[in-house]
């Protein structure tokens, strides 16, 4: 019997949610602060043709691989990450971040004089408004590693060899994160275990990736060719890649446009949860990550964990910043959606 013949029900979802507790997930991931400062409006400079904003507040949450880490946590996982940081107030402030969301720091490394990458969004807004981002700047030093850090890092692997089942690679280009290092990730799993990719360039240097999740961009920058609302593209471009990058699953987020699966037997494309008008992208492809491969961990298919993934982001779209979500949250948006599971579409293998 094929996978088409076998959609999993509302109450199979709720079942895998429920096994997520506690489930251990390896992660190598570049670490990002996102800062975010608020302020309202006050009166345009004298000095320039500028808004003058009145400092409200600051505030910094996990961002980048930092925020797949915080996703694994809020949903009730126990992410064991591997990064690095500064030795600045941003990458003091977010290594106690990760540690009050109870995330293990016995691999998060800190590195003298380097900057932590941090994106500073700043947003204004009357008090009793939205506030809107104004303007972004970021902080991008990268890094290449050490010897004595790939040693720590072996070393923290090793501590948890045989933990966990699943490993997440998120590489945001920021240094931490190098291909070399997916082998000893694998070793470290437990038997059969699956490794999940995410890479914002170079997703193929991550050979033997057992399934990735790029969004729609970073597949058009594979495939030579923008993809847009031509699905016959997509199903053609999404079955090469799965080829080319040598894995068993591929899942593509495509915004509003919802999420296309890719495995060898099959193509499925899951239509956006909850609305399209949202209020905030940001950060969503980290949670699709971390709730995909914390599905994955509890024992769903790739396509249950496809279907808790689509309703995750369905969530976090819907906040404003980096965010993240928890199991209930995620239990309320799979009882919510009334659609038949009957309606996905699959496309021909």
């Amino acid at each position: 019997m094929s996978e088409k013949e076998i959609l999993p029900t509302a109450d199979r979802l709720l079942a895998v949610v429920d096994a997520m507790a506690g489930q251990p997930v390896l992660m190598l991931v570049d670490l990002v602060a996102d800062v975010f400062i608020t302020g309202a409006p006050k009166r345009i400079s004298r000095e320039a043709p500028v808004l003058i904003l009145s400092f409200e507040g600051e505030r910094l949450t996990p961002g980048g691989g930092a925020n797949a880490v915080a996703n694994v946590a809020a949903l009730g996982g126990r992410p064991l990450p591997l990064g690095v940081t500064g030795d600045d107030a941003h990458g003091e402030r977010l290594r106690e971040t990760l540690a009050a969301l109870g995330v293990p720091t016995a691999g998060l490394l800190v590195r003298p004089g380097f900057r932590t990458p941090t994106k500073v969004r700043i947003l204004g807004g009357g008090r009793h408004q939205v506030k809107q981002q104004i303007v972004r700047y970021d902080v991008e030093d990268t890094l290449e590693l050490a010897e004595e850090e790939r040693r720590r890092f072996a070393a923290a692997l090793a501590g948890w060899r045989g933990e966990a089942s699943v490993a997440i690679v998120s590489d945001y280009g920021y240094g931490a994160v190098e291909p070399a290092l997916l082998a000893p990730l694998r070793a470290a799993l437990a038997p059969a275990g699956v490794v999940v990719g995410d890479s914002r360039y170079r997703l193929a240097a991550f050979a033997g990736l057992d399934g990735a999740t790029p969004n729609e961009e970073e597949t058009e920058a594979l495939l030579g060719t923008r993809i847009g609302d031509h699905l016959d593209l997509l199903e053609r471009g999404g079955r090469g890649l799965l080829d080319r990058l040598a894995t068993r699953f591929l899942l593509v987020t495509r915004g509003s446009r919802g999420m296309s699966l890719f495995q060898a037997d099959s193509t499925v494309h899951l239509r956006v949860s909850g609305t399209d008008q949202v209020a905030d992208v940001t950060g969503a492809g980290d949670t699709v990550i971390g709730a995909f491969a914390l599905a994955l961990a509890a024992g769903a298919s790739p396509l249950e964990a496809a279907l808790l993934s689509n309703h995750a982001a369905g969530v976090v779209v819907m906040k404003a910043g980096t965010a993240t979500l928890t199991a209930d949250e995620l239990r309320q948006a799979v009882r919510a959606d009334r659609r038949p599971l009957e309606e996905l579409r699959w496309a021909p293998s």
